[in-house]
């Protein structure tokens, strides 16, 4: 029998049981004798959550002496582990699978297959609903929908029956009535304290059972319109068409919203009974059953493409197209996500938002660049953050840790608490530096910059009391926008930016993107995909081939600084002749300007380039005399020399910033420059922690640019030390390494009482 016809026979028979007087009992009993028959199944059983235990309410075909009497813990038996997961179970050999137990009392033993499915109210499983035969064989895809349309619809059932409450389904997933720690990946370190609130609440779908199938089947209908616009307005927003991975990723969206086969399961739901809400998640459903199946790689990656289009669509269809920084946050928030975009992170309240937590997320994901620069801590590949966190809970995120605590016994909160007032205290003090410049004990004035990149950093400036920021990321303007941001746009924001540095000085870094940092207006005409991103098409290799692009920025950036100095920094330069191309497209744009556009030019333009490729340092004599500054980038730098992703968790604490191999090329750096007319400057994370600062100070480096929070530690630290005498022991140390680099320096530290944490 198809789906359809089983399920319809089905929700006809539970949409007349429901409107009977019958007790609950006798209702469920109905039940497992319509689903038998309706399924041809020699077994049906009910399972339900009643204290904590999985209890066996009714059955046809077990033993009808076990009702009531079995009892199961969640995670126990096959039943116990579907509960436990919330997920299908289809067995040809159910004796096969290392979860079964066997129940005397049933009388199963004469049954081989088994099918079951999790009985869901609100997002938790409830209970189960499961079949068995006596032959050996897997269930067909129609069986395993017919079962999951009739424990949609069980569930409302359930209910309206009163044979769960509240209390139920809370001890269906007993780690959310508990105290509970998650732990994760820090994508950035900090404290936060704060109430859970989802970026995107998921649909709760109360009605399940169509009163009006026509009427059901329209609103899908008018969903899907609707849905087809947004997808098609993604392609008209983005300059599409320059061939590549975004027309393949548009296109594959495309597919799956116009497909019929989408669309037409979602319809054979409608056609089963079931509300227009109930129809896309039972399709949905089996969605994620697929999911769970398939190992290719890129098969998945395009089944999470249809996961993300069915939450698009049952938003649409149940009117609740809004995000949680639409209706606005109440209090300090803790926001829960699968991932984030950073144009998104950036619609929040920064006052409110005070942490994010999502299941997946990497360390050089766009959202964390953007979060890192606010100062926001992120946890992430959090696995189970919808089992564990409810909307509403309290989370204390420690992602200097990397875990966060919910609904956290006293203890716990007592002494995050406790850590989070002496932070505060460290921050105080911290600001009562903004005004004094970071002299070292022996009288060398050091330069604190800070990194930006969003027009809000520009009023940490004064706050931190950096002298000046020493990277602006000019990549955020592009990473943040759905269209490539026009010249005129780009120029009203960098002259906003060099309006509110006053007379700090402002080094604009040339435009990041591509590889990693993706946009989707933005790709290589090759149209191959980088296979790594980090070391591939990106930075100034796109910039000089996307020659549009790279003289609008140029023009933008030489116009904002009229009758000013102009700082700019060329990123990811590998060889001199690259540095040679790129500030010729700068000059080439000043003169085009001074001869038809007559506008009062930059007082001056200062070039420099940043230091992530190693080969560059091999050919620093031969760039040295072309440049006024350079910048060591020790994110991207360590990456290269250690071949080590540092997107990739099981690398990225694997390679030490104190290690013998980085100290050494970075003294190499110094020693390059030194005796030439170039600042030489480092504006990587490694210059704000501390223990690492005072190895750089250390080493010769004068100028660091950090995230704003560091400034305030790094020029406590500076006021600590002695040049001379670290500069020593760090010669010393490099010149005969000790197998712990960092426990060396940090006892040095100590025995001199400076704090390094």
């Amino acid at each position: 029998m198809k789906a359809t016809a089983a399920a319809r026979q089905i929700l006809t028979g539970l949409h007349a049981l429901m409107a009977t007087r019958l007790s609950a009992q006798e209702k469920l009993d109905r039940t497992v004798e319509l689903v038998g028959e309706a399924l041809d199944s020699e077994v049906c059983s009910i399972y339900l959550l009643r204290s904590g235990m999985l209890e066996l309410f009714a059955t046809r075909g077990l033993n009808q002496s076990a009702v009531h009497v079995t009892r199961m813990t969640v995670g126990e038996g096959l039943t116990g582990t579907l509960v436990a997961n919330g997920e299908t179970l289809n067995l040809a050999q159910a004796k096969a699978h290392p979860d079964f137990q066997y129940r005397p009392e049933t009388g199963e033993e004469k049954f081989s297959s088994f099918a079951g499915v999790p009985i869901v109210y609100r997002e938790r499983a409830v209970g189960a609903l499961n079949v068995q035969h006596v032959d050996p064989r897997r269930y067909e895809d129609v069986e395993i929908e017919a079962l999951q349309t009739t424990a949609m619809v069980l569930s409302e059932l359930i209910v309206n029956a009163e044979l769960i409450d509240e209390r139920s389904a809370d001890e269906a997933a007993p780690e959310r009535s508990g105290p509970a720690q998650l732990a994760g990946l820090a994508l950035v370190k900090g404290l936060a304290s704060g109430t859970a609130v989802y970026h995107q609440p998921r649909i709760t779908i109360d009605k399940v059972v169509a009163e009006d199938t026509e009427f059901e089947r329209q609103r899908v209908y008018r969903a899907f319109e609707r849905m087809r616009e947004q997808i098609d307005q993604m392609g008209q927003q983005a300059e599409f068409g320059a061939g590549g991975e975004t027309d393949e990723v548009l296109a594959a969206y495309k597919a799956f919203a116009y497909d019929e086969g989408w669309s037409r399961r979602i319809n054979e739901a409608i056609d089963a009974g079931l509300t227009a809400e109930a129809a896309i998640e039972r399709v949905q459903q089996r969605t994620r059953m697929r999911m769970r199946e398939i190992d290719d790689p890129l098969l998945a990656d395009r089944m999470h493409d249809l996961e993300d289009l069915s939450n698009r669509l049952l938003r649409i269809v149940a009117g609740q197209m809004g995000t949680a920084a639409t209706t606005g946050l109440k209090n300090d928030t803790i926001l829960i996500a699968r991932n984030l975009g950073p144009a998104e992170l950036l619609e929040y309240d920064r006052r409110r938002l005070k942490g994010v937590i999502l299941e997946e997320g990497s360390l050089t994901s766009h959202v964390v660049i953007v979060a890192r620069a606010m100062g926001i801590p992120v946890l992430g590949r959090v696995r189970g953050l919808r089992g564990m966190i409810g909307e509403g809970d309290h989370v204390l995120l420690d992602a200097d840790a990397g875990i966060a605590h919910v609904r956290a016994q006293p203890s716990i909160v007592e002494a995050f608490e406790a850590r989070f007032a002496k932070s505060k205290e460290r921050r105080a003090a911290y600001a009562e530096l903004r005004d004094v410049e970071p002299f070292t004990r022996c009288g060398t004035r050091i330069q604190v910059m800070m990194n930006a990149g969003l027009r809000d950093d520009l009023t940490t400036l004064s706050l931190v009391g950096a002298d000046g920021i020493g990277l602006f990321r000019t990549e955020f303007q592009f990473l943040v926008a759905a269209t490539l941001p026009g010249r005129e746009k780009q120029t009203r924001f960098y002259k906003d930016v060099l309006d509110a540095a006053g007379d700090k000085p402002v080094v604009f870094r040339t435009v990041d993107i591509g590889g990693d940092k993706a946009v989707p207006y933005v790709s290589s005409d090759s149209g191959l995909q980088d296979e790594n991103p980090a070391m591939g098409w990106r930075a100034l290799r796109l910039a000089l081939e996307r020659e549009g692009l790279f003289k609008a920025q140029a023009r933008a950036l030489i116009e904002a600084s009229a009758g000013r100095t102009l700082r700019v920094m060329f990123p990811m330069v590998s060889e001199p002749w690259e540095f040679d191309a790129a500030r010729k497209v700068f000059e080439e744009q000043r003169e085009f300007l001074r001869k038809h556009k007559r506008i009062r030019p930059p007082e001056e333009i200062q070039y420099g380039a940043m230091i992530e490729v190693p080969s560059l340092v091999e050919v620093l004599d031969m760039l040295v005399p072309k440049v006024s500054f350079l910048s060591v980038g020790t994110n991207d730098l360590t990456q290269f020399l250690f071949a080590a992703d540092r997107a990739n968790p099981k690398l990225a604490a694997r390679y030490d910033w104190l290690s013998p191999s980085i100290l050494r090329f970075l003294k190499r750096i110094v020693d390059a420059t030194t005796g030439h007319q170039v600042t030489l400057g480092l504006c990587g994370e490694m210059g704000g922690r501390r223990l690492e600062a005072l190895a750089l100070l250390g080493l010769g480096y004068r100028r660091l640019s950090i995230t704003p929070v560091s400034v305030g530690p790094i020029k406590e630290l500076i006021r600590q030390i002695d040049l001379a005498e670290i500069g020593a022991f760090m010669a010393q140390l490099i010149a005969q390494p000790p197998a712990d680099t960092r426990a060396a320096i940090t006892q040095w530290a100590q025995e001199r009482g400076i704090e390094t944490d």
